[in-house]
């Protein structure tokens, strides 16, 4: 496979917000005497958008009311406090110097909104490094539908089928393959425990091997 274009998942795949939103959550849930967010449950969240109703799921375990104005300005502080500790993950900049040396474009496909990724880009100093961010926006479906892929594809003027994905949940494995592209999956903490296999190829850390390798491992 000749490379036309290198796509990355955001949330939990550039930057680990995932550990931080879920614990937030758990901590909420707790808070209200609603007992364990499990990560089975959680899984149906992870990689796209509403996957879980989670205002409802407290309702219904909470011990007594919930305030649910208060109880996201509570859960947000402590997410955002837990985010400002997390740095870029391991091999994730490795991965964007190999690409912009063999002039591969790379753009970021992600299920988040437009302003949750830039800002973080931008607080990480990688804003620039991202041709495309193909993000959702309430008018195409979030993954594990492919729309984000697909617009991620056009956007560069790149055939699916010669783009690569990084993703490290199975909504955005699924996302990617149904756009044609061949993934590369790399779990976070959370997303360690869920099941990747439908990716072509499954790394600990990005660190471990190059791109190049990669599509290797592809064929």
């Amino acid at each position: 496979m000749e490379l036309g274009a290198l796509v990355f998942d955001f949330d939990g795949l550039i930057l680990d917000t995932e550990s931080s939103i879920y614990e937030a959550w758990s901590a909420a849930f707790v808070a209200h005497g609603a007992g364990e967010l499990t990560i089975e449950e959680w899984a149906a969240e992870i990689g796209t958008q509403r996957g879980l109703d989670l205002e409802t799921m407290l309702h219904t375990r909470a011990s007594g009311p919930v305030d649910i104005a208060a109880m996201h300005v509570a859960r947000q502080r402590h997410r955002d406090d837990l985010l400002e500790r997390e740095i870029t993950r391991p091999g994730v900049e490795a991965w964007i110097d190999e690409a912009e040396r063999a002039a591969v474009p790379v753009a970021i496909a992600s299920s988040s909104e437009y302003e949750w990724v830039d800002g973080h880009l931008r607080r990480l100093g990688l804003r620039d490094r991202f041709e495309v961010l193909s993000c959702f926006d309430g008018t195409c479906p979030a993954k594990p539908a492919p729309d984000l892929y697909l617009n991620a594809c056009a956007s560069l003027g790149i055939e699916p089928a010669r783009a690569l994905a990084v993703e490290d949940s199975p909504n955005g494995v699924r996302a990617a393959k149904a756009a044609g592209m061949k993934v590369v999956a790399v779990p976070n903490p959370i997303t360690a425990q869920l099941d990747l296999s439908e990716a072509d190829v499954q790394l600990a850390s990005l660190a471990d091997c190059s791109i190049r390798d990669a599509l290797a491992r592809t064929s």
